[in-house]
């Protein structure tokens, strides 16, 4: 019971306040389930496409090896089945009604594949790793959730670019997926000091793209009953 909650608490925190950032028109509860449970479920074939990717190029070099399990193993993989999971399941609703919500769902599928991961690791590592996790790889898949999202709620309300912005919010979300992994995946010392700063990189833009898509809500000012 330990491990599951060590492996869980910063997905629960960090996905209540997600849910209490969207302040003008919550989504309902049971829509935002719907999209953390579709989150975890892709792990599975996740699994069986990284396998598939990672032995096609069997790099014995450190870098080149970090650079294809970070970028195409795990980022393009992983970024591509949630932003897929997203637009499947949220683009035609019809609560998804504003631009926040873009990013709401994208955090909540991203945090269910991070969840389920997260109970992985740590039941196959230790508390130790969970809690390392904890400020690491669970609010990153957070981040790039919220940079996807953000992009696709712009979308969603310019019809007129929506393929392009669409597939912005997949490739940054990919990009920097592929840095954080490659920067951890080198075992480089330096390079995983470099870590730290691009997490707080990543946190700057993420808050300002929520801050600048709440400001813009259509139900900004409207009472809530």
């Amino acid at each position: 019971m330990t491990l599951l909650i060590i492996a869980l608490a910063p997905v629960v925190t960090i996905l209540i306040y997600i849910y209490f950032r969207d302040k003008y028109e919550k989504e309902p509860i049971g829509l935002l389930i719907k999209g953390f449970v579709a989150g975890a479920i892709i792990i599975i074939p996740c699994v069986f496409i990284e396998t598939l990717i990672a032995a096609l190029f069997p790099f014995n070099t450190p870098y080149l090896s970090a650079l294809w399990n970070g970028f195409m193993v795990a980022g393009f993989t992983e970024e591509l089945l949630k932003f897929a999971a997203v637009l499947l399941l949220f683009w035609n609703n019809r609560n998804f009604n504003e631009k926040f919500d873009g990013i709401v769902y994208a955090v909540f599928v991203s945090l269910g594949f991070a969840a389920l991961e997260n109970v992985m690791y740590v039941f196959s590592n230790g508390a130790s790793v969970g809690i390392m996790r904890a400020f690491t790889a669970v609010p990153a898949h957070a981040l790039f959730g919220i940079i996807m999202g953000s992009y696709i709620g712009l979308a969603r309300f310019h019809p007129e670019n929506k393929h392009g912005l669409r597939w912005q919010g997949f490739f940054y979300a990919w990009f920097f997926h592929g840095v954080y992994d490659f920067l951890l995946m080198t075992g480089n010392g330096l390079f995983v000091l470099i870590e730290i700063p691009f997490m707080f990189f990543l946190i700057r833009r993420a808050f300002r793209k929520m801050k600048k898509l709440s400001d813009e809500s259509f139900f900004k000012g409207t009472p809530i009953l």
